[in-house]
This record gives structure tokens, C-alpha cells and sequence, in this order.
């Protein structure tokens, strides 16, 4: 039996994971309408199911002792944590170990609006702790918790046509920031700004409207071209320079990287054979990598950026554990939101992309042995644990390696976005 084959997020069955199960967090960006990270939405996992949204006073518990340990700030970058509480977590004032200034406590939908929870959520507020609800919990039954929300989430996905024409005036009511989580498309997008929502969860943002028969633009040729030399075994300096300097903002961008505390060199970089002689070969292709996918991210929110190194150097990290090849398995990481970047679908792109066959395909989404970690990531980012462990049991991995790597690609990207700003 190929061992790929049962890679597939459509896999209908999920193999028992041969290691102890780990608690770990994944996250998803709620952005503003310009495409800026307002918060994120933590995911936990405890054992094997999406803690904070069983049901138990021990699975709480559980989970908000792994937030301490974690630290929210880790992975929202200081923005607010919006986390998801039981209704014993509310009452009991168990979540007062999270740092009220970044929490955004969400209620959920099958929470009783009682007194005893009404005044357990308001005690929290003055404390700092913002507020969220979610689904129905906005209705008038819990109008004092709607009058003092500071967020209205709704889901988008579950609104037909109607229920999104009218959401509007349900919503005028309340002078709350309203979230559309599960915007799936532009068009979901459109549909939910138009229905008064300022604050959207979703995969829209990286799925932008893609034309098929547009070709990829003439001045993006070069940096596939650029990065077709920068992944040869060894690197022809003057060739590199030349293609480089065709380009002043990827110049300007690359000279800013070498000269950052990314490399934490003692002198300045003032050209572009100066900065590989003093960086050396290896250093020199991150850089001049990260300052190309900068210059295809343009315009487009940062957060895909982001995405993208975090992929990049989750992927190269774990790497060994798949017996592939670290570089190569950066490339499929950074490369994999060229879509989103572009406009343009993968299968448009591949054939200018630098790299093998089967690194193409899986770019492509072909479920083969260079795609494992790549697609064990895209899962965790919506926090479909069961994916993951199918991933994880017909690949043999250590899923306790790959949550600790997963946690270093985090703090990695947000270092050199901010060493690159």
C-alpha cells in the first residue's frame, strides 16, 4: 500500500497516533478590511480534541494551564487572544491566569445567558478582559452581555442568502465590532462587509479571486529566475548581481535584510557581491529569498507573508523527520502562498518555479511524501486535529517534535519580519 496515499484531509479514517497525545495551539488571523491583523483565534488541543470547546471542568482546567505555559503573547504577536471558554471557566474565574489586557474572552453559542454567568462575564470586563459572542448569544435573551460585548461573532458559512441580506439591521443594534469567522471566499467577503461586519476569520484572504487564463506578469520572470539560480548547489555571484540589480526596490530590500540583526554582521553591506562574500552561500539564499517573496507579496496583507515563513521554516525544521531535504522543503513552505500573492493559480506558477518534479506537484496539492509536513501544517492552522493525526500515523512522525517545531518557526518569523521592518 502506498504509505502517501492516505495523506488526504478526506481520509475517512483516522489512525491511532502511536505517540502520547500532545496539548498544543494553533492559530487563525481576524483581519480588518485592509487586510490587517487585528487579533488571532486560538485553537487549543488537549489530547485529541479542541479543548475550550468540549464540555468539563477538567479539560478547561487543562487548557488554560497549557495558555500560561505557552504565553499568548508568543504566538498573537502582543494582539488580542480570543479565546474560547466554557461556561465554568467564566463562572469560576478560571481564565483570570490569562492576561486580561490581551484576551478576548468568547462565550459560546450554547451558553445560557443566566444571571450567575452574566454577572461572572461582566466581573471580568472591569477586570480588562474584553468580551465576545458568539452565534445566538447576541439574541435579546442576554442583552446585558450584548449591550457591554466588545465583539458580535457570527458565522458566516451557516447564513444562506436571506440571513445575510438581513444581518445588517440585526446587527445595527449593537455597537460591538462584529466578526465574520468562515469567510471562505472574496465573495464571502464582499457579502459580509456589505452586511456591516468590519473584522473577518476565513481563508479569503489566501484564496483570492484567481484568473486562469492570465499569464504570470513579464516582470515577475526574473525573480523565478533569480530563485532558480539561488537553489543551484552553488551559487555564480556575478549572475546573481546582475539579476538582483535589474530590480532597485528588491536591491534596496536585500541590502536592508543583510544588514539587519538577522545576519548580526559587524560591518555595513553596500553591495550585493559583498553581502554573499560576507554572509556566505547559505545565508545569502534565505535573504535574498525572504527579499524576493517580499517584493511578490506586495500589496497584499502582511499576514500571508508571515504565513509563509512560518511554513518555510516549520517545513525545513521538521524536515528530517520525512528524510527530506531541509532547502528544498523551505522552498515548498515559502512558495506555497504564491497563489494568494499573485493572483494567479498554482498551476500557472510551477512551471517558472526553480525546484523537482515532485516538489512541484506537491505545491500543486498532489498528496505524495514531499507534501507531508506541509499539509500537517495547513490542518493545524484550522486546528483539524484529525487530519493532523493521519498525517502523523501514516508518516511515522513525532508529533511532539513537530508542535515544538511548529512553536520555532512561530518566534522565527516574527523575528525577522521584524528585523526585516
Amino acid at each position: 500500500m502506498d504509505r502517501t496515499a492516505t495523506q488526504s484531509a478526506t481520509a475517512t479514517r483516522t489512525e491511532p497516533v502511536p505517540a502520547a497525545a500532545e496539548r498544543y495551539v494553533a492559530r487563525q488571523p481576524i483581519l480588518d478590511a485592509h487586510g490587517r491583523v487585528h487579533g488571532y483565534e486560538l485553537l487549543f488541543r488537549d489530547g485529541r480534541q479542541a479543548a475550550l470547546r468540549g464540555d468539563g471542568d477538567t479539560a478547561s482546567r487543562a487548557i488554560l494551564d497549557d495558555a500560561v505555559l505557552f504565553g499568548l503573547e508568543r504566538y498573537t504577536n502582543g494582539l488580542p487572544g480570543f479565546v474560547h471558554c466554557t461556561v465554568d471557566t467564566l463562572t469560576e474565574q478560571l481564565v483570570r491566569v490569562l492576561p486580561a489586557s490581551m484576551t478576548v474572552l468568547v462565550i459560546p453559542a450554547s451558553a445560557e445567558a443566566n444571571a450567575e454567568l452574566i454577572k461572572a462575564c461582566l466581573e471580568l470586563k472591569a477586570a480588562g478582559f474584553r468580551l465576545a459572542l458568539e452565534g445566538e448569544a447576541w439574541s435579546g435573551r442576554s442583552q446585558p452581555l450584548a449591550d457591554r460585548a466588545d465583539y458580535i461573532v457570527v458565522d458566516f458559512s451557516r447564513l444562506d442568502d436571506e440571513a445575510r441580506g438581513r444581518m445588517r439591521d440585526e446587527l445595527r443594534q449593537f455597537t460591538a465590532a462584529k466578526i465574520a469567522r468562515k469567510v471562505a471566499t472574496q465573495e464571502d467577503f464582499q457579502q459580509a462587509a456589505a452586511a456591516g461586519f468590519t473584522l473577518f476569520e476565513g481563508d479569503y484572504f489566501c484564496q483570492p479571486v484567481v484568473v486562469k487564463n492570465r499569464k504570470v506578469p513579464g516582470n515577475r520572470f526574473f525573480h523565478f529566475e533569480l530563485l532558480r539560480h539561488l537553489n543551484r548547489e552553488s551559487i555564480e555571484l556575478k549572475k546573481v548581481a546582475e539579476l538582483v540589480l535589474r530590480d532597485a526596490a528588491l536591491t534596496y530590500r536585500l541590502l536592508r535584510l543583510v544588514n539587519s540583526p538577522i545576519c548580526a554582521i559587524q560591518r555595513e553591506v553596500t553591495s550585493i557581491e559583498m553581502a554573499l562574500i560576507i554572509i556566505g552561500e547559505q545565508a545569502f539564499r534565505r535573504i535574498a529569498t525572504l527579499a524576493i517573496l517580499s517584493e511578490l507579496n506586495d500589496g497584499q496583507p502582511q499576514e500571508i507573508l508571515q504565513m509563509a515563513l512560518v511554513r518555510a521554516r516549520f517545513c525545513a525544521l521538521a524536515a528530517g523527520q520525512c528524510a527530506q531535504d531541509a532547502g528544498e522543503q523551505y522552498l515548498l513552505g515559502l512558495l506555497s502562498l504564491l497563489p494568494a500573492m499573485l493572483g494567479l493559480p498554482m498551476e500557472a506558477l510551477t512551471p517558472s518555479l526553480p525546484l523537482r518534479a515532485e516538489i512541484r506537484d506537491a505545491l500543486e496539492g498532489t498528496v505524495n511524501a514531499e507534501r507531508a509536513l506541509l499539509a500537517w501544517l495547513e490542518f493545524h492552522e484550522h486546528g483539524d486535529w484529525a487530519a493532523c493525526d493521519t498525517i502523523v500515523a501514516v508518516n511515522g512522525l513525532n508529533v511532539k517534535k513537530l508542535v515544538q517545531s511548529y512553536g520555532e518557526a512561530v518566534d522565527w518569523a516574527k523575528a525577522t519580519l521584524h528585523a526585516a521592518a
